[in-house]
């Protein structure tokens, strides 16, 4: 699969996000969630639980930025693109719902997502809708 240049810049964008906020939450959980305005304090369990997904994220981010130089990898790469940052709005979206107003760090956060999810709709859009933009 050859990419052009707009779908390489949004797999590099969201492999670059991707690493930086699973390599921070994988190695750095307590700096990271600072950031937020949370405290984890020292549950291994707990700690645990928010390494272990971040890791994924981290590895998906690897992946993303791999559909760029390997064309094999491309498929992979969109693909692991929209499914994280489409859930992680999603998510968000649910949190709200149900939790509540989450800090302005959070809020940031969400639209940061939204942003990157609407440039890859917009970027790989010909690849998920072909029929809709033939003539």
């Amino acid at each position: 699969m050859t990419l052009n240049l707009l779908e390489k810049i949004t797999l590099g964008i969201s492999g670059l996000t991707a690493i930086g906020i699973g390599g921070m939450i994988t190695f750095t959980p307590h700096v990271f969630y600072a950031s937020y305005g949370i405290t984890l304090g020292e549950n291994p369990s707990l700690l645990s639980e928010l390494r272990a997904p971040a890791a994924g994220l981290t590895t998906l981010g690897i992946l993303m930025l791999l559909g760029i130089w390997r064309s094999a990898w491309a498929h992979l790469a969109v693909a692991a693109t929209l499914v994280v940052f489409l859930a992680f709005p999603t998510g968000r979206f649910i949190g709200l719902a149900v939790d509540g107003m989450p800090s302005f760090g959070i809020i940031a956060a969400l639209i940061l997502e939204i942003a990157i999810a609407v440039l890859s709709l917009f970027a790989f859009r010909n690849r998920l809708f072909p029929s809709a933009t033939k003539p």
